[in-house]
C-alpha cells in the first residue's frame, strides 16, 4: 500500500470516527521523539518547518508538537510503554524489540521507515583491522549494548566472524552511550574507548581522524542496503488518531520530498537546527552518499528479525516486512 493509500484509509477512518456519537478527540498534543544524527534529517525538517502543524490543519486539527530527545531506543521504549510518548524513532533493533514484546497488549508496530544507512564500525586501535582483533583492551561503544541496531549488527558479524553460538562475542567489550558522547570519547585519547559503532554525520567525522580505520560496514554485514531507522508507535495510538496518524505520513512525505529535491537547504536547515559541526559541504555529501536512501520503504528487516528470532531475542515471527508495519508503507520511494 502507497503512502497516498494509507492517507485515503486514515482519512476515511477519521471520518467515520467523526460520525460515530461520543467518539474520542484525538489529542491535542502529540509527543515525537528523535535521536542524534543526521539519520534523524526527516523529522528535524519536520520540526523545523512545522511540517505536522501545518497538515494537521488542513485536515482541521489544531495540533501542537513535544518533540523529545533520547540517546538509545530503549530509553525511548520505555517512555512508550509508560505513556509518555506517542510516537518513536529509532533503529531496526529495539523497534523489533518491542513489536514482538507487545503483540498481546500495545500492539506497538512501525508507522514508516524513514531511511536506508550503512553504519560504521570506527576504531582508533592501530592493532585492530577486523572485528577477530579486538581485545579485552577494547571498549566498543555503541548507543545500547544488546538491543540497539548496532549491538544487532555486531552480534551478526561475530557470528559470521567467529561460527555459530559465537554471536555473543565481543558482547562484554559493548558500553552503552550516545553518539556524541562516543565520538569525544573515542577522539580524545584519554578514554578506554577505542571504537565507536556509529552512524552519520559522527562516522564520517571520525574517519577524518588519521588514526581511525572502518572495521565494519553494516551492509557488508546484511549483504546490501537495510533500514536503518524508522517510526513506531502502539496500535492504540493509530487507532484513536487517525488524522493525526495521517497528518504525520502527508509530513514525512514531504520532508522526504524536500530532501530528494532541495539537498541544500534540507543540509542547511539541518546545520542549524543541531549546531552541527559540518560544513555544507560535508552534510550536503553525506545527504546524498549514493549509499544512502530517503525512503518509507523498508529494507531487510526480516534479516534482523530472522536472527532475533534465531537466538531468542525475539519470539514472534513474521513472513512478510507489511507485519512489521500498522500499513505497508509506500512502495519504490
Amino acid at each position: 500500500m502507497s503512502v497516498k493509500g494509507l492517507l485515503r484509509l486514515l482519512g476515511a477512518a477519521a471520518f467515520v470516527a467523526a460520525g460515530l456519537s461520543g467518539a474520542r478527540a484525538e489529542v491535542a498534543t502529540v509527543r515525537l521523539a528523535k535521536q542524534f544524527g543526521i539519520s534523524y534529517l526527516p523529522l528535524t525538517l519536520m520540526e523545523e518547518e512545522r511540517l505536522l502543524e501545518k497538515h494537521a490543519r488542513a485536515k482541521g486539527l489544531d495540533l501542537k508538537t513535544e518533540w523529545l530527545r533520547f540517546t538509545g531506543g530503549s530509553g525511548m521504549n520505555d517512555a512508550l510503554l509508560s505513556g509518555n510518548l506517542d510516537l518513536a524513532a529509532g533503529g531496526v533493533g529495539p523497534m523489533l524489540t518491542m513489536w514482538g514484546r507487545t503483540r498481546t497488549n500495545l500492539k506497538v508496530k512501525g508507522v514508516a521507515a524513514l531511511n536506508a544507512m550503512p553504519l560504521w564500525l570506527v576504531s582508533v586501535n592501530p592493532a585492530v583491522t577486523s572485528i577477530k582483533d579486538f581485545t579485552p583492551k577494547d571498549k566498543i561503544a555503541l548507543p545500547t549494548v544488546k538491543s540497539s541496531i548496532q549491538a544487532i549488527t555486531l552480534q551478526m558479524a561475530a557470528e559470521k566472524a567467529f561460527g555459530p553460538g559465537e554471536q555473543n562475542r565481543l558482547d562484554a567489550l559493548t558500553v552503552s552511550m550516545g553518539h556524541p558522547d562516543a565520538q569525544t570519547a573515542l577522539l580524545s585519547g584519554r578514554s578506554e574507548i577505542t571504537a565507536h559503532f556509529g552512524s552519520s554525520p559522527f562516522q564520517e567525522q571520525e574517519m577524518k581522524d588519521p588514526r581511525a580505520r572502518k572495521v565494519l560496514d553494516s551492509y557488508d554485514v546484511l549483504g546490501g542496503p537495510h533500514t536503518f531507522n524508522l517510526v513506531w508507535a502502539s496500535s492504540r495510538f493509530v487507532t484513536e488518531n487517525p488524522t493525526v496518524t495521517a497528518a504525520f505520513l502527508a509530513a514525512l512525505d514531504e520532508s522526504l520530498r524536500l530532501i530528494r529535491d532541495d539537498p541544500s537547504r534540507a543540509a542547511a536547515l539541518w546545520i542549524k537546527a543541531e549546531n552541527a559541526k559540518l560544513s555544507q559541504t560535508e552534510a550536503e555529501e553525506i545527504i546524498r552518499s549514493p549509499q544512502t536512501e530517503w525512503t518509507t520503504q523498508p529494507k531487510r528487516m526480516l534479516d534482523y528479525l530472522a536472527y532475533m528470532n534465531r537466538i531468542g531475542l525475539v519470539t514472534a515471527k513474521a513472513a512478510d516486512e507489511s507485519e512489521l508495519f500498522h500499513a505497508s508503507p509506500a512502495a519504490g520511494r
